[in-house]
């Protein structure tokens, strides 16, 4: 499943991937990245070889203009990202149960998406982002957009596009409400860069079958002594959900 297959979106762009293969062929765990990220952030490699060795498919995507996936980077903003997941979406099987796991503003983006498309059948965050007006006020209200970097790195410009829509999101909290799938939120205790509490915000609106993970001593993109923990953690919820 996934070996060789062309995902576009609806905009025309290749979506770049890495599947890792397991032995459930029932199952499929889609992971998608943060800002300035791609498919090959390191804790989400870890997560994925993690959970093919304990049997689950894994498909690490990147969003359009990001990594190896065509599109603009000035073009990346959450309301696209949604758009690129329902496209990878789109090529799976019907009776493939599928599990999205998204990191930092690539988990606003699954929150978003599994409110309003029931294919995904379990939903993870890890350090997501829940307030997203607030997360570019915080990070970038220094910056001209069109203009100025994130962070100060050339290849990453902060557009307008991109302020805009998280600025018109404003949070992703009814959302939240709205999922109705089994979800796990992950946070490293240590986030400094988006708050721990973005997480419990989203935890206690949310009505659906939920669990709740704080990893002590680690940070946003955690690490490799956190990456066990998450493998177990999501191994353990995905057996209760997609089982």
């Amino acid at each position: 499943m996934m070996t060789g297959s062309e995902i576009r979106n609806r905009s025309g762009e290749s979506i770049d991937y890495t599947f890792h293969p397991g032995t459930r062929a029932d199952a499929l765990v889609i992971l998608g990245h943060g800002v300035t990220g791609n498919k090959d952030r390191p804790q989400l490699v870890a997560l994925a070889a993690g959970l093919a060795a304990l049997g689950w498919p894994c498909l690490r995507i990147s969003f359009s203009g990001n990594g190896g996936s065509e599109g603009r980077f000035e073009d990346c903003c959450i309301s696209k990202e949604i758009g690129d997941l329902q496209a990878v979406l789109d090529v799976v099987p019907n009776d493939v149960n599928v599990a999205y796991a998204g990191h930092s503003i690539g988990a606003a983006v699954g929150v978003l998406t599994a409110a309003r498309d029931l294919r995904v059948r379990a939903l993870v965050s890890l350090a997501g982002v829940t307030r997203t007006e607030a997360f570019v006020e915080r990070e970038f209200s220094a910056v001209t957009p069109d203009a100025g970097c994130m962070w100060e790195d050339e290849n990453f410009p902060l557009s307008r596009t991109f302020v805009d829509d998280l600025k018109a999101i404003d949070n992703t909290l009814d959302a939240a409400e709205a999922v109705t799938q089994p979800w796990l939120l992950i946070h490293g205790a240590a986030d400094d860069l988006v708050p721990l509490q973005d997480g419990l915000d989203a935890f206690a609106v949310a009505t659906c079958e939920k669990r709740w993970l704080a990893i002590s001593g680690a940070g946003h993109s955690f690490d490799e002594l956190s990456y066990p923990r998450l493998v177990e953690a999501v191994d353990e919820f995905l057996e209760a959900a997609l089982s």
